[in-house]
This record gives structure tokens, C-alpha cells and sequence, in this order.
């Protein structure tokens, strides 16, 4: 087997392919990342059947933890959207902030809507009410599409059921309730400095709000909407579920040794209080038509979308097999310990960063990142739960041209482009950068 330099190298120069065939060459991350798990495997001097093994236990370990998760939280999301109930939570949130504060409250809207719905969905669905809404308070259409976009962006990257910082938590083996947990203390002042930033800045950018209905209208052609209560309860109810099961896995056993603490086990674990949330959001169905295509179509389209964020985190459990065995492991770990350098936390924030900002997706950034340092965390010393929110921090830096989320942002609000440079990429820089800030304070405390 090659030596441990070496082997850094190499992986240096398949981070690289990765980047550049899933980037410039629009090459699926899965074909990738699963071809770089083989060639990386080989050519580090493993035996050829003992790369194959590696590869297939990788690939299998990876979705025994979270497959199952995945397609329960893509099925709840795509309730969420199909039924209307995106739009009711958005309308109860901004009843509670005020119209005249309608940006704030659209920011805060997709910090909830895209905890469960990908964000690119979220924008796509709630894009006619954020129109509606800057054309009545006239406020700047550059600021409602930043403030609306960034909130969404906040939680899909950090915050669990999102695909992303869900794979991340299996693969590094953080405890899901405390990655949610340090995910909202992070992505909540995170998606309130983008806005900040977005209302000082967006207004010296003209952009005329497209052609849209009004407010009032727009509502009226919904017809009526799920309860907010109803809306909500999705996404409340597994969170608490699987806070509740950190809760009671603390040295402390502060549910005691009977059956209170073997049911908030129980119920949550993540697969099941996932299951749990999916059933809770087909509640929502107001009509036996709806309930017919929740059932099968909808359900069926579900589970088409988890495939492919499966086959990727799978293939990225392949290569992160493959690591740890590598010599990297032992390499790298002593020259990155190093106390002169101080990188702690910064070192997957960095790495996720830079693979964001040359591909483009953030998805691929979060598990590709969370591969590499998988086995670096034991000898590094760093805190599991922190290490998935920095790396979901990183990969929000920067959105921009390589990235769909940009396109959907730029196009859906009618942004110049240089104008979507000026204003969204530097306010994903803002967002990523508090975001991590406030993890690595959080290191102090945990």
C-alpha cells in the first residue's frame, strides 16, 4: 500500500475529478463518486476484491442508517407542497410578523418550510405569494426573493429531515436530535443576517416584481388551506420525537430505567419518528382524490426524488469505506492535530466550502465532506453533531452560476443576473459564514 503522503495526494487529485466532472461536465455525482471509491481503492494498493467488498459494504452500511429516514422525510415534504400546507404555515407566520414586515417574514417562512420540502421546491412554491407580497408593501423584489431564498437555505442545509445534513449525521455518527438542535441555533441568526443583509443592500438594485396576482387573489384561487396547526404538526412532531430520544440518551437517564425512557427511545429513533411524521402530514388530505394520490402518485414521486439523494449518499459511504482503510487516515490525522494550526472546526467548513463553490451542489458538498472527514473525527477531537452544521454551513458558500438553486432565485424573481451575483451570492457568503461562527461558539460550550 502506498504511503500515507501519498495517499493524500491522491485523494487530493480525485477531489478534483470529482469536482470537475460533476461540475463542468454535468457528469451524475453517483457515477462519480462510486467510480472514485474503485479507482481510489485500487490505486492506493488494496487487492481489487477487497475494494469491491469495501465498496459494497460502504454503500449498504450507509443507507441501513438513514434510507429509510430519507424516503419518509421526501414523502412528508412532498405532502407539504401538494397539499397547500407550505402556503397555510407561510400565511400563519406572516400574520404573526405583519404585512408591513413582509420580507422578515418570508425569511422566516422558509426557515420552516424547507426543514421537510428541498428548497428549490420550497422557493418554486412559495415564489406567487412573495411576488403577491412585495407588490402590496412595495418593497424591492430583490430583497423579498434574498430574504425568502436564504431562509430556505439555512435549514436545508443544516437542519434534519433535509437529505443532506441527514446523510452527514450517518455518516460521521452524530446524534440526529443535537444535529437539529445546533442546526436551528445556526441557521436562525444565519438566515437573519442574510436578511439583514439583504434589506441594506437589495434596495440599490432595481428589479421590476413580474407580473403576478394580488395577494387576496392569489389566496382565493388556493381555495382553503390546511389548518396551521395541521400545517406544522409534520414537522414539530418528529423533531420533538427525536429530541426526546436524545433526551433520555443522556448519562443522566433523566427519564429514569423503565418504560418511559424505552419509549422515548422508541419512538425516537429517526426511522420511526420520520414514519411517524409522514403519516402525521397525510392528515392533511382534505378529499378522497387527494387521499388516492397521496396513496400512489404522490407517494410514488417521493420516492422517485429520495432515490437519487440514495444512490449518491450510498456511493458516498463507498468512498468513505475506502478512506478508512486508506493510510490517509493515520497522515493526515498527524498533521492536521497539530495544535500550531488550529483548525478544528474550520478544516470540514473549508473543504465543504470549496467543493460548493466548484460544483455546485450542495447536496454532493455535504457527503462528500462528511466522507473525507469521517475518519478524521476520533483524532481530531471533533464534536459530531458540530462537525455536520459547519459542514452544511460551508456548503451555502457561495451559490452562484454553477449551482440550480441560483437559476431558480435569479429566473423565478425576474434578477439580472449580475444583480443575483451582487445581492444572493454574497448574502449565501453571509449566511454560511454566521452560520459557522456560531457553531464553532458553540465548541465552548459542548
Amino acid at each position: 500500500m502506498v504511503s500515507g503522503q501519498i495517499a493524500l495526494i491522491m485523494l487530493l487529485m480525485a477531489v478534483g475529478l470529482i469536482v470537475i466532472l460533476t461540475g463542468k461536465y454535468k457528469v451524475n455525482a453517483f457515477l462519480v463518486l462510486i467510480g472514485v471509491a474503485i479507482a481510489y481503492g485500487v490505486a492506493i494498493g488494496l487487492p481489487p476484491l477487497e475494494v469491491i467488498k469495501l465498496v459494497k459494504e460502504g454503500f449498504g452500511g450507509t443507507l441501513t442508517n438513514i434510507g429509510i429516514v430519507i424516503v419518509a422525510g421526501t414523502i412528508m415534504g412532498l405532502t407539504l407542497e401538494k397539499t397547500g400546507a407550505a402556503l397555510s404555515m407561510t400565511r400563519s407566520i406572516l400574520k404573526i410578523v405583519g404585512k408591513e414586515r413582509s420580507s422578515l417574514a418570508m425569511n422566516a417562512a422558509g426557515v420552516v418550510v424547507s426543514i421537510p420540502v428541498f428548497c428549490d421546491s420550497g422557493f418554486v412554491i412559495m415564489n406567487p405569494l412573495n411576488q403577491a407580497l412585495a407588490k402590496e408593501s412595495s418593497t424591492s423584489m430583490v430583497v423579498m426573493a434574498v430574504a425568502l431564498a436564504t431562509g430556505l437555505y439555512a435549514t436545508h442545509t443544516m437542519v434534519p429531515p433535509t437529505p443532506g445534513p441527514l446523510a452527514a449525521s450517518g455518516a460521521l455518527n452524530a446524534d440526529i436530535g443535537m444535529v437539529i438542535l445546533f442546526g436551528t441555533m445556526a441557521a436562525i441568526p444565519a438566515a437573519l443576517a442574510a436578511w439583514f443583509f439583504a434589506t441594506k443592500i437589495g434596495n440599490r438594485f432595481p428589479a421590476p416584481v413580474p407580473a403576478s396576482e394580488s395577494y387576496q387573489t392569489l389566496i382565493d384561487r388556493y381555495g382553503k388551506l390546511p389548518s396551521p396547526w395541521l400545517s406544522f404538526l409534520p414537522i414539530i412532531g418528529p423533531i420533538i420525537l427525536i429530541v426526546g430520544k436524545s433526551v433520555a440518551d443522556l448519562p443522566s437517564k433523566p427519564f429514569g430505567d423503565g418504560a418511559l425512557t424505552s419509549v422515548a427511545q422508541f419512538i425516537g429513533d429517526p426511522v420511526v419518528a420520520l414514519i411517524i411524521g409522514m403519516f402525521l402530514s397525510f392528515t392533511l388530505l382534505q378529499s378522497k382524490k387527494e387521499w388516492t394520490e397521496a396513496l400512489s402518485t404522490w407517494t410514488s414521486e417521493g420516492i422517485k426524488d429520495a432515490a437519487l439523494i440514495l444512490v449518491i449518499t450510498g456511493a458516498g459511504g463507498s468512498l468513505g469505506k475506502i478512506l478508512s482503510v486508506s493510510p490517509l487516515k493515520d497522515y493526515v490525522s498527524t498533521v492536521l492535530a497539530d495544535p500550531k494550526l488550529g483548525l478544528g472546526l474550520f478544516l470540514p467548513f473549508m473543504i465543504s466550502a470549496a467543493l460548493k463553490t466548484a460544483q455546485g451542489s450542495s447536496t454532493v458538498a455535504i457527503i462528500t465532506t462528511s466522507t473525507i472527514m469521517a475518519p478524521l473525527m476520533a483524532t481530531l477531537g471533533l464534536h459530531p453533531a458540530l462537525t455536520v452544521v459547519v459542514i452544511g454551513a460551508g456548503a451555502m458558500v457561495v451559490s452562484h452560476a454553477n449551482d440550480s438553486y441560483f437559476w431558480v432565485v435569479s429566473q423565478f424573481s425576474n434578477l439580472e443576473v449580475g444583480t443575483a451575483y451582487r445581492v444572493f451570492s454574497t448574502a449565501t457568503f453571509v449566511e454560511g459564514t454566521v452560520a459557522f461562527l456560531v457553531a464553532w461558539l458553540l465548541s465552548f460550550f459542548v
